[in-house]
């Protein structure tokens, strides 16, 4: 056979062409695959990583990951350097690596980008070469305390939890069998070593985020099939904080600083992933009443809860920090493979559409450690949060507040792409959540087929998917109509097709030919939510609106502690933020608050400037209510005779919460109507 010329024109067309051929031959294994004896049958399953592309607003949202410090991470952290333990040096050897790699590795390869999977790589063959003869992988050295630094505990369990994650995505993206050998490795020394130093030996950590590490031995098992996984499960299982337990229970959800916001976030997934392997309701009714209790209980109108670090009730001025929000996501979409529950696709999409978007900037170069839901000032000083880090959390900075965000707020947007579409148990296609993307797998006995969906979703309710094969084939395409759609409706070719109430999937089950269009119409309605000290927050859809402010950013240059914090901006407000609204009865919502579609269709919706949606109300400002340590002080309670309050109305505007820095959006009442 004649070698490859790669200054040949026509050799390099062909290896491009088998190329494509050996990726659509990866993608193609995404049908469904029935797990091995031993673990449940799930409604939906992961496609391999490069499967789905995203488009139009939310390519863009990676395009500025690579752009900005998820690309530039290695120069912009000096953590991320070659000193770093998990590329063999002597520096920082714990999770803040493992964490970077966490989101890199899947913006990579879903961008197919060969500069950042050229980032990825060195530690993607560090790590399989770091495997000792006994199975262990990963940085085994101590070193003595330097500032700034994680040097010790080199033998934890937790960060090679992350890094499993990382080698699952890499082995899903490229097939690489050393991953399978690796993994299969380390999971036997595990399993003789874990009995005499258990998952909190080190540290406490990893006892509390076992479930990464669960489900990484049964996605092996699933491949393999090498029963000693199905052994280690059940220790790694005894051996974890019972969160079943303490969901169903105990008082755990309703206490202060009960348990620290990111273990819970990674945690709560550890029922469900126990639960494939032992199919008892009682672990889907502990991840349920987990859920419940805590909107309950620390719940905020942006999808996430209190937590500052640790759980810290619904007062909106209280933190919710990013790495609770991206964990949260990656726990909910695994929730949501697993149970097919679509409350966990109605939460995902809340906090991916809300929170998220604004908890960055809008180049991706530095990011808040807290955000709070009634947000009027970010400065410098101490806050009534349970961990302040000199006054510098709400600030946004590559490094402010605490820097384990820095490296693991990656993770969020190329996950979500990764879990817009799943492979189903009747050899169909799901869309579960919705963003511009376009899929390309295989169904009915391994036909390929691809599906382009083109939408302004999350702020318009329109879908429209474009199916793409190669000869009519039949299969099943699964729809979700989310709770708060009151009547969605499916056209085919232009024809209706069917309607539906909410929480709801509808299966299109009929033969597909190239080009048949599906139109899904979500009509987006008006609605009020109940909060903290009765305040009301507007949602539609599934964004939740906040109050438009003026916003005065300014540069700080940090000359007291740069080497901690870096440089970072405060933001003021320009503009009265005191407002209370009307508590409006549902029927009259549409009269008092008007949508408007401002008509501005950027590729970057994210801020005040580009926000597609506004909605006009009248409001009366509250004089009472005042700044309090930086923040907005406690929130007035909203009685049913209104608050104290100007008499004099005003016009205000709401928009999008993603869209803001400042923000009101759980308002006081000032009356009824």
């Amino acid at each position: 056979m004649t070698p490859f010329n790669f200054r040949n024109k026509k050799s390099v067309g062909l290896f491009c062409l088998l190329f494509a051929f050996l990726c659509l031959t990866q993608h193609l294994s995404a049908q469904y695959a029935s797990p091995k004896e031993g673990l449940i049958k799930t409604p939906y399953q992961e496609l391999p990583l490069g499967a789905i592309k995203a488009h139009g607003w939310l390519e863009e949202m990676l395009i500025r990951q690579k752009n900005g410090a998820t690309g530039k991470l290695d120069a912009l952290y000096p953590l991320m350097n070659r000193r770093n333990g998990w590329l063999g040096g002597d520096g920082d050897q714990w999770e803040r690596g493992p964490y970077w790699i966490d989101g890199l590795l899947p913006l990579a390869y879903i961008l197919k980008d060969k500069e950042l999977i050229a980032k990825v790589k060195p530690w993607i063959e560090w790590s399989l070469q770091s495997q000792t003869p006994d199975g262990y992988f990963g940085p085994s050295k101590d070193y003595p305390q330097e500032a700034g630094l994680q040097r010790d505990n080199s033998r934890d369990w937790w960060p090679k939890m992350v890094m499993l994650k990382v080698l699952k995505q890499y082995y899903s993206a490229t097939g690489d069998k050393r991953v399978i050998k690796l993994m299969t490795n380390y999971f036997r020394y595990q399993l003789a070593e874990l009995p005499k130093k258990p998952l909190d030996h080190w540290t406490y950590w990893a006892r509390y985020r076992a479930g990464d590490n669960l489900m990484v031995v049964y996605w092996l098992y699933n491949i393999t099939g090498d029963k000693f996984l199905l052994d280690l499960g059940e220790l790694l299982h005894k051996q974890s904080f019972d969160f079943t337990n303490a969901f169903l229970h105990t008082d755990l959800l309703q206490k202060f600083g009960s348990i620290h916001t990111v273990n819970l976030a990674q945690g709560m997934k550890e029922p469900l992933i126990y639960y494939q392997a032992h199919a008892d309701d009682r672990y889907l009714q502990a991840a349920k009443k987990g859920f419940d209790d805590l909107k309950k209980y620390n719940g905020t109108a942006n999808g996430l809860y209190g937590g500052d670090e640790a759980l810290h009730g619904n007062n909106p001025t209280q933190g919710n920090e990013l790495c609770a929000a991206v964990e949260m996501m990656f726990t909910l979409e695994n929730a949501l493979q697993i149970t097919g529950s679509l409350d966990y696709a109605d939460q995902l999409e809340k906090i991916a559409f809300n929170a998220l978007p604004t908890q960055t900037s809008d180049d991706y170069m530095s990011r808040q450690y807290f955000q709070q839901v009634n947000q009027v000032m970010l400065s410098r000083q101490m806050h009534n949060f349970g961990d302040n880090h000199a006054g510098t959390d709400v600030c946004y900075g590559l490094l402010t507040g605490y820097p384990c965000c820095t490296s693991n707020m990656h993770q969020g947007w190329p996950k979500f792409v990764q879990n817009l579409w799943y492979a189903t148990a009747d050899q169909g296609i799901a869309a579960l959540v919705y963003a511009p993307s376009e899929v390309t797998t295989a169904v009915a006995g391994n036909v390929a087929v691809t599906i382009t969906e083109e939408t302004a979703y999350p702020f318009q309710e329109s879908i429209r998917f474009t199916v793409k094969t190669g000869k009519p084939v039949k299969f099943p395409f699964h729809l979700r109509v989310p709770a708060w759609c009151k009547n969605a409706v499916v056209k085919i070719n232009g024809q209706s097709f069917t309607q539906s109430e909410g929480n709801n999937v509808l299966k299109l089950d009929r033969t597909w030919k190239p080009g048949d269009i599906v139109e899904l119409s979500l009509p987006m309605h008006l609605s009020k939510s109940r909060w903290y000290e009765n305040s009301i927050a507007i949602e539609r859809g599934p964004i939740t609106y906040a109050l438009k402010m003026g916003e005065d950013f300014r540069e700080i240059k940090n000359t007291t502690d740069y080497a901690a914090f870096g440089n970072y901006t405060e933001v003021h407000p320009a503009t009265p933020w005191n407002y209370g609204i009307y508590d409006v009865n549902d029927q009259k919502l549409p009269e008092h608050f008007k949508v408007e579609l401002t008509g501005k269709n950027s590729r970057y919706p994210w801020n005040l400037e580009n926000a597609p949606v506004t909605i006009k109300t009248k409001a009366k400002r509250i004089p009472s209510w005042t700044l309090y340590n930086g923040k907005a002080g406690p929130l007035p309670y909203s009685h049913i005779y209104g608050l104290e309050k100007d008499d004099r109305e005003e016009d205000i505007i709401l928009v999008p919460y993603g869209c803001t820095t400042l923000r009101i959006t759980q308002f006081p009442q000032i009356g009824r109507k």
